[in-house]
Parts: C-alpha cells; sequence; structure tokens
C-alpha cells in the first residue's frame, strides 16, 4: 500500500501525545517550498542538515581528546550520533516527534568550532569586542546563511520550530522575528529532551574515554554514587569480568541508559501529570512561568551533580587536556592573527561576504568551520611558526 503526504500525516498525529509538535504545525519557513510528497517537513530537515558540509566536518573537530590523540575517542560527529540517538529514545517514550528531536540533536553542534571548548573560548575572546563568539549561536547562523546548498536561498531553510528548537536560551541571538517567537514561545519539548540528552551523553560518554585513556581512574570513579548505585546491581559474572574495558563499557552503557533515561523520563512523565500538559501550548505556559519540565530527581539530580563535578575536576582540567587545548587556542589565535593580516588567503567564497558582515566576522566563520586537522594542516601550509603537533 502507498502512502501519500496526507495518510503520513494521519498515520503521525495517531501516535504523537497532544503536546508533541506536529508535522502540520512545523512553523513554515523562511522560504517558501512547496511541500514533498511523502517526507514530511522534519524528516526533510533531518536529510538537509545530515547532508550539508557543516555535518560532514565534524567527525573531525574534538569532543575532549584531538582526533590525532587515537582513533576510538569519540568526536564531535560520534558524540552527535549519540545524542541524536538518546533524544529519539525519549520522544519515542513519551509519545514526541522523533524527527524534530532527531534535527535537532543533529545541527545543535554545527557551529562548534575546532578544538572543542578551548577553541570556542580562543574565538570568544579574539571577538568580545564585535559581537562574540557561541557555539549554539554559530550553528543557528550555519543552518540560515552559511551553508550553501540550494540555489533560491542561503542555509538549509529548516522548518521554524527546527530553528527555535537549535537556538538556546542567553545564546545571544541577534534581533529577528525568530528571536521573539522564542521568547513568546519558548522551546517545544523535544527541544528540551535534547539539552538534556546532551548533558547525558556528554558526561557519560567522557567518562568512558577518560577510563580508556588512562587519564581517569578507575578506583577514583568507584566512589562516585552514581558508580555504587550500578556496582551494586552488576551481576558476579560481569564483576569478576577478565576485560576491564568491557565491563567499563557495559557500565557506562547502564549508567547512560538504564540509569540517567530512565530517571529523566520517569521524571518528566510526573510533572507533565501534575500540571496536566496537554498541548505545545501549555508547555510554553511552564516555560514562561520557569516551572522546569526536563529534570532529574531530585535523587539523582545529585548523583549526576557530583559525576559532573568529578569530570570538571579529573578530566577536562587535566593537565593533558589543559595541554591539548592551549595548543588548540595558540592554533586558533595565530590563524585568526594571520588572516587579518593575509585576507587574501580566505577563500572567496568567505571574502565575498566581507562588506556585509565585515572581516572579523568572516574570519571567524571560516576558522570555526575549520575540522582541527585542517586548521593544523593550514597553520603548516600558511608558513606560520608554530608546529606542536
Amino acid at each position: 500500500m502507498k502512502k501519500g503526504r496526507n495518510e503520513l500525516l494521519n498515520d503521525e498525529e495517531k501516535i504523537l501525545a497532544t503536546y508533541a509538535v506536529g508535522s502540520r504545525n512545523f512553523g513554515g519557513r523562511a522560504y517558501e517550498e512547496p511541500e514533498h510528497p511523502y517526507r514530511l517537513p522534519f524528516q526533510r530537515d533531518k536529510d538537509r542538515i545530515i547532508h550539508s558540509h557543516a555535518f560532514k566536518r565534524l567527525e573531525y573537530k574534538t569532543q575532549v581528546f584531538v582526533y590525532s590523540e587515537g582513533d576510538h575517542f569519540r568526536n564531535r560527529l560520534t558524540h552527535t550520533l549519540e545524542v541524536a540517538g538518546i533524544s529519539k529514545t525519549i520522544s519515542k517514550v513519551l509519545g514526541l516527534n522523533e524527527d524534530l528531536s532527531e534535527s535537532i540533536a543533529l545541527a545543535h553542534d554545527l557551529g562548534h568550532s575546532p578544538f572543542g571548548h578551548a577553541g570556542q573560548e580562543a574565538l570568544a575572546e579574539l571577538m568580545k569586542d564585535i559581537g562574540g563568539f557561541e557555539h549554539n549561536k554559530q550553528s543557528l547562523r550555519v543552518v540560515q546563511k552559511l551553508e550553501r546548498r540550494y540555489p533560491n536561498f542561503p542555509g538549509l531553510n529548516l522548518c521554524e520550530e527546527t530553528l527555535l528548537g537549535i537556538m538556546k536560551h542567553g545564546g545571544g541571538y541577534e534581533s529577528s522575528n525568530l528571536l521573539e517567537v522564542r521568547r513568546t514561545l519558548g522551546p517545544s519539548l523535544e527541544a528540551m529532551i535534547v539539552d538534556a540528552s546532551d548533558e547525558i551523553t556528554y558526561s557519560a560518554h567522557d567518562l568512558e574515554d577518560g577510563l580508556e585513556s588512562g587519564l581517569l581512574q578507575l578506583e577514583e570513579v568507584k566512589g562516585l554514587m552514581i558508580w555504587k548505585r550500578i556496582d551494586e546491581s552488576l551481576p558476579s559474572s560481569e564483576k569478576n569480568s577478565k576485560t576491564e574495558m568491557l565491563s567499563i563499557s557495559r557500565s557506562i552503557g547502564r549508567i547512560s541508559l538504564n540509569l540517567m533515561v530512565s530517571d529523566l523520563i520517569e521524571s518528566i512523565h510526573k510533572i507533565l501529570t501534575e500540571y496536566s500538559v496537554n498541548s505545545r501550548e501549555s508547555i510554553s505556559k511552564l516555560y514562561q512561568k520557569k516551572i522546569k519540565i526536563v529534570q532529574f530527581s531530585e535523587e539523582f539530580q545529585k548523583e549526576f551533580n557530583e559525576l559532573k563535578q568529578f569530570l570538571f575536576q579529573n578530566l577536562y582540567r587535566h593537565s593533558e587536556v589543559s595541554r591539548m587545548s592551549e595548543r588548540g587556542k595558540e592554533t586558533i589565535y595565530l590563524l585568526f592573527k594571520h588572516f587579518e593580516s593575509h585576507p587574501e588567503s580566505i577563500p572567496e567564497s568567505y571574502r565575498n561576504r566581507e562588506e556585509e558582515d565585515g572581516r572579523m566576522r568572516v574570519i571567524c566563520d571560516y576558522i570555526a568551520g575549520m575540522t582541527d586537522r585542517y586548521a593544523i594542516e593550514k597553520l603548516k601550509r600558511e608558513g606560520i611558526l608554530w608546529f606542536p603537533y
């Protein structure tokens, strides 16, 4: 049986909760386009994001460890895919629009600079007097303006609800109709789910990478409340596993999916029931009242906070991670200063926007879009005297 657009929309409405964002209410697009006969709006958004240049470059952008440190550590792409997977799991259980959640998740780090948060800090410092730099804001800029894949409009022309989901509160977005809608309507529950999935993903999986790298010690990790909870639930056969990393990976899986996700789902469901949430509008009303819908239970939040603090102190501030971060920052500082003096080294597609955006913003866009390895190679090809890798 072949299903057309109307049949697909009707099927979707049968399974979505009343508070979910349906495809009939996608919010429109900045540039009008005919609807596809069998691909619904958020499905099209997802495909556009996956086929974008910015998405492909995520493979060689740092999560915690620079790509040259090893093949099995997570990069910005694997992190993004993991966020999308967890977002879909939670959305499915709560009757939300999985395509919308997945689209937001796949786009949420498109604007991230090379060298992880160290790269963001460097660009923020360099741009502090001319609009600043923040990766969530840059992700929106990528999908609205910087991607060039269509002849009739800049960017990817994503649905308004997808764009609203990419925006985060406090991101310093330029005044626009979209910003006013975000302030009034607030994020969808699908968008809130992606934010929480992002935290779950990097906390659990940065822990695993830290252990695999040897920067974190298992005996220290075993002191965490969340690890003790996992350890108590493990069968003796796994506790005595001869393959330590296999046992660790199983424990991390239990932490991220069995514990974090399950607790979050139960907590969200409890809040939705308590406030009789039955529409996108009722989600907005709670947002305006600053009532947090997506949160862990009070008991589990303490364990989660302890985990995040442990990672901050023992992994993100580890001397080896700091060494990699400083190298990344220095690379970005040198490239930025070089392009200020030698704009001819910037691709013409970027230079063409100098009159509209200014040279500093053009340089920022160019560097933010680089992968770690391209930034390093560019540094060498331009003859800049800094070879730390």
